[in-house]
């Protein structure tokens, strides 16, 4: 495992609760610090703003709803022909949105987060 991966693991792990909000001014979403530190260190603005919006289009679904990013393994990958998912529920496994990706630089395996009442968030933060 990397450095960079290692830290930002390490990193995420310091959040729990948040005292500011940030928006996405476009689709007025909410995140947390923990999410803009995700964003900035693991370079991903593409996951959170993905997130946001499949989030917000599921709220009518579910309240709450869970984000499970996943790398799949290089055998899955040949086999079913993209290298990551997003799998969104409704937090007792009701599937209720499944996004591939072909390709992504995301430097994490796996990550979960919560879309709650237009928010996004770590899971430390709920």
């Amino acid at each position: 495992m990397s450095t960079k991966v290692n830290t930002l693991e390490e990193g995420l792990q310091q959040f729990h609760g948040s005292m500011e909000c940030f928006k996405i001014p476009l689709i007025n979403t909410r995140y947390t610090e923990g999410i803009q530190y995700l964003a900035e260190h693991g370079q991903c603005h593409w996951l959170i703003t993905d997130a946001s919006i499949i989030g917000k289009q599921l709220m009518k679904k579910s309240y709450f709803i869970t984000i499970d990013f996943k790398r799949l393994s290089e055998a899955d990958q040949r086999q079913k022909g993209y290298e990551a998912e997003i799998i969104y529920t409704d937090g007792n496994d009701t599937v209720l949105d499944m996004q591939t990706y072909r390709v992504t630089d995301f430097p994490l395996q796996k990550i979960r987060l919560y879309f709650i009442d237009n928010m996004l968030m770590l899971p430390g933060e709920y």
